[in-house]
């Protein structure tokens, strides 16, 4: 997309905050690697008991090939956030000194599970109401209006979790021409509704040109993140 789109930066750099929180650990947890991209950028501060989790099939073998030659074994699971029902990770009791997650559903009560008392969850998310404009032209509610900065404090705070640090962010991307913004969301298809299709979302889709790119305007929806540093006390007690 280099050259087709542009978007506003959070003020935080969540990757010198993992960096930070690694130093010392023995036993790291990366949940939805991924590629496996955000965890190489790591490597050096990463001990030798890393693993890593993806749920997502196609990204399967690209994080294996790129994480198990380091000794990071990739595990096949991925948090379903539709199923109410508590979804066990396959890690023991206070298995992991952090956890590191970026851009992944999680369940905060799992999160507290496999954490040693004093642990720390690491979390970079996308607002659930991310391109909430492009939607609303669509005809279709958020994705996920569930995910919040606020939401997420409060279910780490219920499930046990002392929240430290957390910020918000809400920015811009902005797209050329209508056909970037197309390109993208090809890349991206969990953010638009499933029956989206160039033909049958064409009389929006030119809306948005007239909009923006034939008034000499780049197409500009909304960037939403937000961070979150929690720690599991030291004096941990299930309830």
């Amino acid at each position: 997309m280099d050259g087709r789109m542009t978007n506003d930066l959070p003020p935080w750099d969540f990757a010198a905050s993992c960096r930070a929180a690694l130093t010392g650990t023995e036993h790291v947890l990366d949940m939805g690697t991924g590629g496996g991209e955000q965890l190489l950028s790591l490597r050096d501060a990463l001990p030798a008991d890393t693993v890593a989790t993806e749920g997502w099939a196609p990204n399967l073998p690209v994080a294996r090939a790129a994480l198990e030659p380091l000794g990071i074994a990739v595990v096949d699971w991925g948090h379903d956030e539709t199923d109410p029902a508590l979804q066990p990770m396959p890690f023991a009791d206070e298995r992991f000194d952090v956890v590191l997650n970026r851009h992944e559903s999680y369940d905060p009560v799992e999160i507290a599970r496999v954490l040693r008392p004093g642990g720390l969850l690491l979390t970079q998310q996308v607002g659930g109401d991310e391109l909430g404009e492009l939607r609303a032209l669509l005809g279709h509610r958020p994705q996920a209006p569930e995910v919040t900065y606020a939401a997420f404090r409060h279910a780490a705070a219920r499930a046990g979790l002392v929240v430290e640090r957390g910020e918000e962010f809400v920015g811009r991307y902005r797209f050329p021409q209508v056909a970037d913004l197309i390109a993208y969301l090809q890349r991206v298809p969990w953010d638009v509704p499933e029956d989206f299709a160039v033909a049958a979302y064409a009389d929006q889709l030119l809306r948005l040109h007239d909009d923006g790119p034939a008034r000499g305007r780049p197409v500009s929806l909304t960037c939403k993140r937000f961070w979150l540093r929690a720690r599991k006390p030291a004096g941990w007690c299930p309830t």
